[in-house]
Formats: C-alpha cells, structure tokens, sequence
C-alpha cells in the first residue's frame, strides 16, 4: 500500500490540523475524561485521513476483453441508457457508488488507449442522486480497445469531493489495473458499455477496483 501522489499535501495539512487540535485540547481543557476522548476520536480521524488516501496494491484480471472495476464501491445502477456526451448511442450504465470509508483510487478497467477526455466543472449534489451524473463536477474519458470496441465514463464528485484527479489524456495507452486518478471524498464512477457485453454484476453488489470484474466485452 502507498499514499497517492497527489495527495500529499491535502493530507499532510489534515494531519497537521489534527495535531494543532490535540495541543489544544491537551493545554486547555481541564478535564481530563474530556481530553482523552476527543484526543482518542482526532487520533481515530487522523487514521481513517490516511486509509482514505491510500493506494493498495492489488492485481487486476482486466484485460482488452474484461472490464475490471474502476473503484471500490457499491453497485447503485445497472440499467440500458442512451449515452449523449460521446458515444450517442444505447449502453448498459453500471454506477458504483464510493462512501468515505472505500478506496478512492482509480484504476484503468481495460486495456486500450484513451480516446476522449474532457473536464467539466459543475455542482456538489449528493454522488447518489441521478441526476449527480450530468450536474455535479465531473471527468468523461473514453477508452478504445485493441478491436475498436469503446467504454465510456465518468468520474463523478459528490457533497464532500471537491477535488477530482484523472490521468486521461488523448492517445495515452492504458493498462488495467494501473491508477488513473482519485476523487478525494465521497463520490460515483459511471460506466457505460456495450449492449452485447456481459454483465457480471447487479445492483448491491459490493466490488473492489481492479479485483472486480465488472462485464466481459
């Protein structure tokens, strides 16, 4: 397991913050039963701080024919929608659904090369509304395969995610299994895919990024 990146200085200022709250605490308050429990709950948040950014090492079965999760999560849509972004056409959406407490690493869910990318700034709804997906702050990418076959999806802030990181650039070369960003709070991965592919989960499934496969093209 590793810390990403991109996330050092956003944890290091809630560590630091934390520990300034501790000081405080340990100098002013009086009472000592007082002291050790919020000392003990800032200790807890500062844990839970590092476990949120962390990116574990795991070993993805996707390949250019099997669609591996993007992220840890719940399984909140598996249903037929029209794609209007960028593939305009009829897909099978699986939506996965990140509390606080997953992993909010990304991982590439296939291997293949990026085809479209694009950011757009938006609002903070609740990550499991619907409509979340078109209105909040989110980044589209696209992937082609090696026989032309295209994912499509979106990573998606939530309430509390302020902050989204993607890799994606057009003509990168991705590999399943390997990072492509994190969303830093509560947040949603939409993902849209072909009718024909094979769907290997169902809404309330629990899935693991990289470990999990999502569909076989």
């Amino acid at each position: 397991m590793k810390i990403d990146q991109d996330s050092y200085i956003t944890l290091a200022g809630w560590l630091l913050l934390n520990c300034i709250l501790i000081c405080i605490v340990l100098r002013f308050v009086p009472q000592m039963w007082i002291r050790m429990i919020v000392t003990a709950f800032l200790l807890y948040v500062s844990v839970v701080q590092v476990l949120f950014f962390r990116v574990p090492d795991r070993k993805s079965p996707g390949t250019d024919k099997i669609v591996s999760a993007v992220a840890d999560g719940k399984i909140v849509i598996v249903e037929k929608v029209f794609e209007s972004e960028y593939l305009k056409r009829e897909c099978i959406q699986v939506s996965t659904y990140m509390d606080f407490f997953d992993v909010h690493a990304n991982f590439w869910p296939v291997d293949g090369k990026v085809s479209y990318y694009k950011y757009h700034p938006g609002k903070y709804l609740l990550a499991f509304l619907p409509k979340s997906s078109e209105l909040n702050e989110h980044s589209s990418t696209a992937i082609k395969t090696a026989d032309g076959t295209e994912i499509f999806f979106k990573q998606i802030a939530g309430t509390f995610a302020r902050r989204i990181v993607c890799y994606s650039e057009e003509g990168l070369e991705t590999r399943a299994g390997e990072q492509l960003g994190i969303i830093k709070f509560g947040s949603r991965i939409d993902m849209f895919l072909p009718l024909d592919a094979d769907i290997k989960v169902k809404i309330g499934d629990h899935v693991k990024a990289c470990e999990s496969v999502i569909a076989n093209l």
